[in-house]
């Protein structure tokens, strides 16, 4: 078959500070259909800025048997992927469009009664599921006996059985080939970038977070291969800098001592970047020099709140002290902290500002990400607040740049203008600034002054958007109106890949769906 992989045009005012990334999961899933045979291509929409008629023509000029599409940001993007899916059926009516991402996997009725241009959604990881799916189209077999799919038939979205989840995630490859340019892809101002996988799911279970719902489980790669990819990425295509896309890359310290051992035994000049739990810092603080040596150079730590009471309603499973130990590891260590803090879990109050302020600044990061509460319809958080008010409609701003929820005690400017002064609080104090021009290490210095710089670019276009489309002070619907009906919360945190339903949430247009096969 003919297969084309199409990055959707969905642009983030944060790749004006981070650069742009490989679409990674149209990787994963082309990587397998390659070796199955198929002819496969990418069209990388996002970073060529395409529009819908650039879009269609160049689909036109493939005449693909089939269409992929998806994004990591699977809600805010989901405008743009039915923008590419619409392109398909004007530019090749005949050709099947397969939506795929974690958006579609929970909200697969409504997408499929409310979006012709869909034909098929797979639900969950996509590698095996993708495969299956040309094997049947190749042979003619009814796509009722693909497990893992929503599918039309007879003018109805039938659901056949849940796919498992992948058990060895060894046997998919990424489809590195895909890319044609590596030059197109650079970020954190450090050269040609990449993202790798080292495992996938999180055993942790955060209110407000869906991530161990949809991989069900954590799993890893071997250490050795992960790290020899990173090598082969360095030797072959030259990147000098790698993203860990994973949920919780340390959930086994025996494993990611593997691996740091493994990537130094490579002994290439790849930096990396990785979302790490603070907890876990302060766990392997005895690891932090391997880390160190295998390239470290910048880790995320989610801290979410400065509140020991909101910490503990979200179930984050760290305390305040952790995180200041946390970011004092690293900093001993040489490795730059970025610490990232979410507003909205409760209705926050002008003090509860200040007392963030006054927090972050004792734990004293290098750089801060502060985020708005984002909430998804299949988290625990979304059925226990469904009550609160939304004030954003726009789905593309659901991307936690944007503020989504009203409070009764602030005013959406004095919320926005309370994040702005905190961000730049933070990053101005004067042992920040100090850092910024002289730390003794001159590649970390490098670096700062770089995320530095760029971080600024993102803060002025968000206040400039702001002040061009300022949100309505007071939300028209709640939260549970908004997703079509009072969520019901999973307790048994089972995967995207292990339910019928794909989650914990029913579709108001779930009833239109049928379901066929057996588990």
């Amino acid at each position: 078959m003919r297969i084309l992989f199409v990055n959707p045009p969905y642009i983030s005012l944060t790749s004006r500070g981070v650069g742009h990334q490989i679409p990674f999961g149209l990787l994963c899933v082309a990587g397998p259909l390659i070796d199955a045979g198929h002819e496969c291509r990418l069209i990388d929409a996002e970073r060529h800025h395409m529009k819908a008629d650039e879009i269609e023509a160049a689909i036109a000029v493939f005449k693909p048997d089939m269409v992929m599409t998806g994004h990591a940001g699977s809600t805010p993007a989901h405008p743009a992927c039915i923008l590419v899916l619409n392109a398909v059926k004007r530019a090749c009516p005949q050709a099947l469009t397969v939506y795929g991402g974690v958006y579609p996997t929970y909200h697969a009725a409504a997408i499929m009664c409310d979006e012709p241009s869909v034909d098929i959604i797979i639900k969950g990881e996509g590698e095996s599921t993708a495969l299956a799916l040309a094997h049947a189209l190749v042979e003619d077999q009814s796509l009722s006996t693909v497990p893992g799919i929503v599918h039309r038939q007879n003018g109805d979205a039938v659901e056949t059985r849940p796919a498992a989840t992948i058990k060895d995630l060894n046997e998919w490859r990424i489809g590195w080939e895909l890319i044609e340019d590596w030059d197109l892809y650079q970020c954190f101002g450090l050269g040609r970038a990449a993202i790798i996988q080292f495992s996938r799911g999180c055993p942790h279970r955060c209110n407000y977070c869906g991530q161990y719902q949809f991989w069900s489980r954590w799993r890893y790669r071997s250490p050795k291969a992960v790290a020899a990819e990173v090598a082969w990425l360095h030797r072959t295509h030259g990147v000098c800098f790698v993203d860990l896309a994973d949920e919780n890359p340390t959930s086994s310290k025996r494993l990611w001592r593997e691996f740091l051992e493994a990537l130094v035994e490579e002994n290439v000049p790849v930096r990396l970047f990785a979302t790490i739990r603070a907890t876990d810092i302060v766990r392997d603080a005895d690891l932090l020099p391997l880390m160190k040596k295998a390239g470290m150079i910048c880790v995320l730590m989610g801290i979410e709140t400065t509140d020991p009471t909101t910490l503990a309603a979200i179930r984050k499973g760290s305390t305040t002290r952790e995180d200041q130990q946390a970011v004092a590891l690293l900093r001993q260590h040489g490795i730059l902290s970025m610490l990232g803090h979410i507003v909205g879990f409760e209705e926050e109050r002008f003090s509860d500002y200040l007392r963030a302020l006054r927090q972050i600044s004792l734990y004293d990061p290098d750089l801060l990400n502060a985020m708005y509460l984002t909430p998804h319809s299949w988290s625990d958080w979304t059925a226990e607040n469904g009550e609160r008010r939304v004030i954003e409609t726009d789905r593309s701003k659901w991307d936690y740049r944007h503020q989504l929820l009203s409070s009764r005690h602030l005013s959406p400017g004095m919320i926005f203008a309370m994040v702005k002064l905190l961000e730049v609080a933070v990053h101005c104090r004067p042992r920040a600034l100090l850092r910024i021009f002289f730390h003794p290490d001159r590649e970390l210095r490098k670096h700062m002054r770089w995320s530095f710089r760029f971080s600024f670019r993102v803060w002025r276009a968000e206040i400039a958007e702001f002040i061009r489309q300022p949100p309505p002070k007071r939300g028209r619907m709640s939260l549970a109106e908004w997703f079509g009906k009072a969520p019901v919360s999973s307790k048994h945190g089972t995967g995207a890949n292990d339910t019928h339903g794909g989650g914990p949430v029913v579709e108001a247009a779930a009833e239109k769906m049928k379901q066929v096969g057996t588990s």
